[in-house]
């Protein structure tokens, strides 16, 4: 059984949810910027003891803690974290500006762009496979 009448529909009802206002933060370990909630910056601030890190070092951070051999503390693995990242500044070239992530996806784009070759043989010849022949939806 159906229901019908022109003049007994409703319009949709809309939900209003009023946006936080976000703001610019930097990443204390790699220097990385991104635009976060205040409420999410104060959530990610009280895990990390009052600093703020980006998400991709967040999960650098607990991996650093699962991957070691002893336990060891949040504050520990942000701290070994964070060396790494600056000893990863330090040798890069002086008048280098880039940051880890951005040299991450550098090196992404730059393995995407590459060609890609099937082996052809055991030993690691390639055959260049047209791209007329690959299958793309």
């Amino acid at each position: 059984m159906a229901i019908s009448g022109s003049g007994s529909q409703l319009p949709p009802l809309k939900v209003v949810v009023p946006a936080a206002e976000a703001e610019l933060v930097k990443c204390e370990s790699c220097g990385f910027t991104e635009e976060c909630t205040p409420e999410y910056i104060s959530r990610v601030r009280e895990k990390f003891h009052g600093r703020w890190i980006c998400g991709l070092c967040v999960e650098a951070v607990k991996d650093e803690a699962m991957r070691s051999e002893r336990i060891i503390t949040i504050e520990e693995a942000l701290n070994r974290h964070i060396s790494f990242c600056n000893d990863f500044r330090s040798c890069s070239p002086p008048n280098a500006t880039e940051h880890p992530i951005s040299a991450i996806g550098r090196l992404l784009r730059r393995s995407l762009d590459s060609p890609r070759s099937l082996p052809s043989t055991p030993t690691g010849g390639g055959v260049d496979v047209p791209p007329e022949t690959c299958l793309v939806d």
